[in-house]
């Protein structure tokens, strides 16, 4: 039989308080940006392909992707995206090199390169950030999904008094 990789977890001592809820059951997950399906790509690691489900992209070293949608991306100094992203949030302390769409805020740190082409609607950048390419604010309420057209309902006959 093989030894778990992971060791055991720590028991508490006989007489510890234990934390609220059941006995011998973890308190409830708190609901924050932490609990957010988060993936990282850490420093000397590439990933190329598809990257589906990820709430949150923090890249740390080499991502190369047709396309993500996310709700944030962080690309941290020394990271580097190539590709195309679609996301909420963007802070860029990295290279992104491709097509980048934010929703939201796009921050450009100091140490931050956007190379190619990006759309956002609010935009931060430092002092020493670099943006070349073609840059295009979104402007405006987000578009609304379109209703159907009203049906108007057929006329009723008019009715004319009997003689």
């Amino acid at each position: 039989m093989a030894r778990s990789p992971f060791p055991p977890a720590p028991t508490a001592p006989p007489g510890a308080a234990q934390p609220p809820g059941r006995p011998g059951q973890a308190p409830a997950p708190r609901k924050d940006t932490s609990d957010r399906r988060t993936l990282v790509v850490g420093r000397g690691i590439s990933v190329q392909g598809s990257i589906q489900d990820a709430e949150r992209l923090v890249v740390e070293g080499t991502v190369e992707s047709t396309m993500i949608n996310a709700h944030e991306l962080q690309v941290a100094h020394g990271g580097m995206f190539r590709g195309e992203i679609e996301v909420e949030d963007a802070d860029l302390a990295g290279t992104i090199d491709g097509t980048l769409t934010v929703r939201g805020s796009l921050t450009i740190r100091s140490s931050g390169r956007l190379l190619g082409k990006a759309k956002c609607r609010r935009l931060q950048v430092e002092d020493g950030g670099q943006v070349s390419g073609h840059l295009e604010m979104i402007t405006g309420a987000a578009p609304a999904p379109e209703a159907p057209a009203p049906v108007a309902a057929p006329a009723a006959p008019e009715e004319t008094p009997a003689d």
